[in-house]
Formats: C-alpha cells, sequence, structure tokens
C-alpha cells in the first residue's frame, strides 16, 4: 500500500515555508530524494520478509545464544499461535514489562500478529507508576521475567488492577516455578504448539500497533496510538536514510538502549530487521562489559543515548579502543554536546552523528546524513517523506523562512494516529495537520536543523523522558511537604539530573534523607532527585499564584 498524496502534500505545503524551494536538497545525500512516496504495511511484514530473504543470517544474539532469522521467525509464530489460543486478538492490549532479551522481540512481533496492540512498560517502573499506566492503556495481560524485581512488581499490580493475567518468561536456562493459578502463564505453554496462527486482517492506517507512553507539558503521561502504518512508515523511511552504506543481511547493530525506548524499537529493532542485521541485544549497560562486547562482535551500527558515548570516551577501560569497524554511530534521545562528539571520536575513530525524533513521530524525525557531512549541534535533515516546517509560536500558523526561530512542527506518515482515550490533549499537538513538538529550532543556509530550546519542562536523563509534575505528585503525598517544584539541571554525566525544590510546612522536621526514604516506593530511580534543596521561604509563583519553574530556576542562576 502506498501513500501516492505524500509527496505531493509535503512539497506544496513547504512552498509556502520556505519560498518554493525544499531548503534541505541542495545538501540531500547522494543517491537519497527526499520527495518519496512512503510505503505502509503490517509492522510484522518486516520480519516476514527478512525471514524469507535471510533464512539462514543470524538474527539475534543474546548474552551467547544466537539465533537465525528463520529460528526467530518460527517462535513469533508460535508466540502468535499461543496467544491467540489464550483469545488475544484485535482490542487485546499486552504489556512488555522487561529488560532486551530474545523474548522482547518474539512477544513484539509475536503479539502484533494476532492483530494486539504492545503496551511498552518501563520496567524501572514502581508499582504505582505501572497501575497508573495498564488502567490508562486498559493492559489485559503483561509479559514479563521471572525475577523477583519484575515479576514481584507485576504481581503486585495484578490485584489491583483490570490485568487478566501475567505471562512468565524464564531468565535463567530453564523455567522457574510458575505460581499456581490460572492468572499465571508459563513462556513454555505458550509456545507448546505447532506455530500455525491465523493470520489477522490490518487496516495500516487506522489499526494500532504500539501504546507508546509519553509525557507533554504537563508532564502527565499519554500512550501515543502508532499505528502500523506509522511504524512501517518510519522503518522504511530510516532504512532509506542508511541504504547508502548498507549491504543488507551482512550487518550487526548494538541495542543498548532498552527496546522499550521508542528510539530503539524502531531503530535497535525493526529497521535492524528490516535490513537484515543481527541484533546485539545488551540487557543492562556496564562500560566494561560493553567495550569486551564491542571488541568481540564488532557491530558496524551503534546507535544510543549521548550518555553512553560518554562513557566510552572516558571510561578507563575504553583506553585505545578502536572503533573503526562502525560505518555509523547514531546518537539520539537527548542533546549530544560537542564536547562528547568530539572525545568519542577522538579516542576511537568512529563517526558520531545526531539524530532527533519524539515518540508522537514513530520517533524519527531528522538525521546526520550517514555518508555526508556531520554538522555538529544540529539534528541533520528530515529523512525522506517527512516535512520540518518551522512555525511562528506566537501565532501556530504561519511558517517561517530560513533562519528564523520558531516552533519545530512536521507532517510525514509517521505521525501517531493521536494519544489513547485523550481526543482534547491530540488537538493541543496535531494541528492544521501539523504534529507540534514543542521545541524550538531554526532551519540553517544548508537545510540542516538546529534546536535551541524546548518549549516543554520534561527532564531528560541519560535519553529518558522524566516528567516533573508526576515527581511533584508524589513528593507532595508527605504530610510535611507544602508546596514543591521539580526541574532538570544541566548534568555532564547524565544529560541532565533531577533536582527538587521543597517548602516543608512550619514547625517541620524534614529532611532530605527521610523524603527521599519516603519517595524510594513512589517514583523510579531514574526519577529520584539527586538533590532536595529545602527553603524556609516559599516558592516562586507567577503573577496569578501558580508555582513557576521558570521563575525558580531563574532565582537559582540555573540554565536548562
Amino acid at each position: 500500500m502506498q501513500n501516492n498524496a505524500m509527496a505531493a502534500s509535503a512539497m506544496g505545503a513547504n512552498n509556502t515555508a520556505v519560498s518554493g524551494n525544499i531548503i534541505w536538497n541542495k545538501a540531500y545525500p547522494e543517491g537519497l530524494s527526499w520527495d518519496v512516496d512512503v510505503a505502509v504495511a503490517p509492522v510484522f511484514d518486516i520480519l516476514d520478509e527478512s525471514v524469507k530473504q535471510f533464512a539462514a543470517r543470524p538474527a539475534i544474539y543474546f548474552e551467547g545464544m544466537s539465533m537465525t532469522y528463520a529460528e526467530l521467525g518460527a517462535l513469533v509464530n508460535k508466540v502468535a499461535a499461543g496467544l491467540q489460543k489464550m483469545g488475544v486478538g484485535k482490542g487485546t492490549k499486552i504489556g512488555l514489562f522487561m529488560p532486551n532479551t530474545h523474548y522482547s522481540v518474539a512477544f513484539y512481533y509475536g503479539v502484533l500478529k494476532t492483530g494486539a496492540t504492545v503496551v511498552n512498560y518501563n520496567p524501572l517502573y514502581v508499582e504505582r507508576e505501572l497501575e497508573y499506566q495498564i488502567g490508562d492503556s486498559e493492559t489485559d495481560y503483561m509479559v514479563t521475567l521471572d525475577m523477583p524485581t519484575l515479576f514481584d512488581k507485576a504481581d503486585h499490580v495484578l490485584g489491583s488492577t483490570r490485568m487478566k493475567g501475567i505471562i512468565l518468561c524464564p531468565s535463567g536456562a530453564a523455567d522457574a516455578a510458575t505460581p499456581s493459578g490460572d492468572e499465571y502463564i508459563a513462556y513454555g505453554d505458550i509456545i507448546d504448539n505447532d506455530g500455525v496462527y491465523a493470520a489477522p486482517v490490518i487496516n495500516p492506517q487506522e489499526d494500532v500497533a504500539v501504546l507508546q507512553y509519553t509525557g507533554g507539558t504537563t508532564g502527565t503521561p499519554k500512550g501515543a496510538m502508532l499505528t502500523h502504518a506509522n511504524l512501517y512508515a518510519n522503518t522504511t523511511q530510516i532504512e532509506m536514510w542508511h541504504s547508502p552504506i548498507v549491504v543488507p543481511g551482512q550487518e550487526r547493530i548494538i541495542g543498548a538502549i532498552p527496546l522499550f525506548h521508542v528510539f530503539s524499537m524502531t531503530v535497535v529493532m525493526n529497521m535492524a530487521l528490516k535490513m537484515g542485521m543481527e541484533v546485539i541485544l545488551v540487557p543492562k549497560f556496564d562500560p566494561e562489559a560493553f567495550i569486551a562486547l564491542l571488541k568481540d562482535k564488532k557491530p558496524t551500527f551503534f546507535p544510543a543515548v549521548p550518555t553512553i558515548f560518554n562513557a566510552l570516551a572516558v571510561h578507563p577501560a575504553g583506553e585505545g579502543l578502536d572503533l573503526s569497524f562502525v560505518k555509523f554511530c547514531l546518537s539520539g534521545g537527548a542533546p549530544l554536546p560537542q564536547g562528547i562528539k568530539d572525545a568519542f571520536e577522538k579516542r576511537t575513530g568512529a563517526k558520531l552523528g545526531e539524530g532527533y525524533g519524539l515518540t508522537e513521530a514513530s520517533p524519527v524525525v531528522c538525521c546526520n546524513p550517514t555518508n555526508g557531512l556531520v554538522k555538529v549541534g544540529t539534528i541533520g535533515m528530515p529523512i525522506p517523506g517527512t516535512l520540518v516546517e518551522i512555525i511562528d509560536m506566537e501565532d501556530g500558523v504561519t511558517p517561517l523562512a530560513q533562519g528564523e526561530k520558531g516552533e519545530v512542527c512536521l507532517k510525514g506518515q509517521q505521525v501517531m494516529k493521536g494519544y489513547y482515550n485523550k481526543p482534547e490533549e491530540t488537538d493541543k499537538v496535531i494541528k492544521n495537520g501539523r504534529l507540534h513538538t514543542g521545541d524550538v529550532g531554526y532551519i540553517d543556509e544548508d537545510g540542516y536543523i538546529r534546536l535551541v530550546d524546548r518549549m516543554k519542562d520534561l527532564i531528560l536523563v541519560r535519553g529518558y523522558n522524566v516528567y516533573p509534575t508526576q515527581i511533584e505528585g508524589a513528593i507532595s503525598l508527605h504530610v510535611d511537604v507544602e508546596e514543591c517544584i521539580v526541574a532538570g539541571v544541566p548534568d555532564d554525566e547524565r544529560g541532565e539530573t533531577v533536582w527538587a525544590w521543597v517548602k516543608a510546612r512550619d514547625g517541620s522536621e524534614l529532611s532530605e534523607a527521610a523524603l527521599k526514604t519516603f519517595l524510594a516506593d513512589k517514583i523510579s530511580p531514574i526519577e529520584m532527585p539527586r538533590k532536595i534543596v529545602l527553603r524556609d521561604t516559599p516558592l516562586p509563583k507567577t503573577a496569578v499564584g501558580k508555582l513557576s519553574r521558570k521563575l525558580l530556576l531563574e532565582e537559582e542562576g540555573i540554565e536548562r
């Protein structure tokens, strides 16, 4: 299925924005065209086509275990058949709650082959966060590992939410004992079949493949409805972008970013499998072990967040690390400081370029060329079939000329269907056919896009979205807290780190240590404030009495 109107629509809209020219065309990578029709199809076609083409090639490498495309395809079909026997199909929501493993890939595609919807969960979530997302997404079943750190949390929320059951996968070589009860389903029972499943009828433009949770300007998590068309199109777009340097069926990609993260889901899993790559899965980033894995497996593609590249640039184990075998390193999830880029490239000899995306765009929007000029401080150019416009922040409608700063907005097949059960929130970000990102930037003389600020208040910690409003809500549960503000503070190691400013109730003896102890089971470790500032005076407020993050950061002399 083709979206034949895509290129014409984008060109017509962009004539207004850039005075009749696509400004990035003159610097577009050789052999690529921005003006293309982008095919759409069910997401599981990605794997099925590669199984046919690369059957004997390695598909997955995980902690010493290797799986070919034929083996992965057979496992996915068994997962789909097993889930269908449970009654899973269109309308069912299946949560994936685990770190990177082969189960992540098998259940992702297996769920989609039933016609059901995947809901990605961060394994660092605490029970309160799981309960919210389960209720908001209407998750029916959750797939997790038998590790206590995961299973205990999933089991805790099973009785307090709408969930019907937990599918339990073994973290070791053998199945752990599955608890008794119909609500607990063993992985071995799911795949105990011949792999024959009933293929669903998918409408790619309408059927939601994944509910991917994000946060808006209020910090309230929202489920972005990413359709089969959205994800297949974005996979195809970035396949085009990387095609000048890829030999299909011959490449290896290393997955240090968790697959529940939208960047990893699309780039490390979907794109890599579409191009016949071997996906090297890393469940947890440890610099020394990761460096050893790089030397052993020699991946040719290396996507990650800036904090990982920074760790490799400064860790003693990385001294003398030669990554000349890597064709391209892609940084995403957070802004890439020039110092990190320079230090990483100097130490490793690899080429590091920055890209840009957001959950609502499946996620990739822009990228620096793999075979052209990487411009430091830019997020590159729009990938094929993606129109980026800079829109006046005052009226939210008028496209601005090259060089003028405004809100970064886009159109393309990868733009989400909307937020699940939140039409009003959807209407705030999709207006006049454009997705409004909330980011401020401009297009330079070569068509590369530079971001200069963020309109959103969300905090990016190691590339992950952290929502200050959620943390403020947890802090406010303490009886001795009168008011609080949470904000991100620049941090060389983490990108940004979480700080909290708290005004305690008069007469209380609240301490930073006591407050952190109180928060331990209410927020995840990545959300835990690294610093809590206890103030005797009220926190700054706007003229209408609303607590003001902006005024607080100005008072503290902190620039974000």
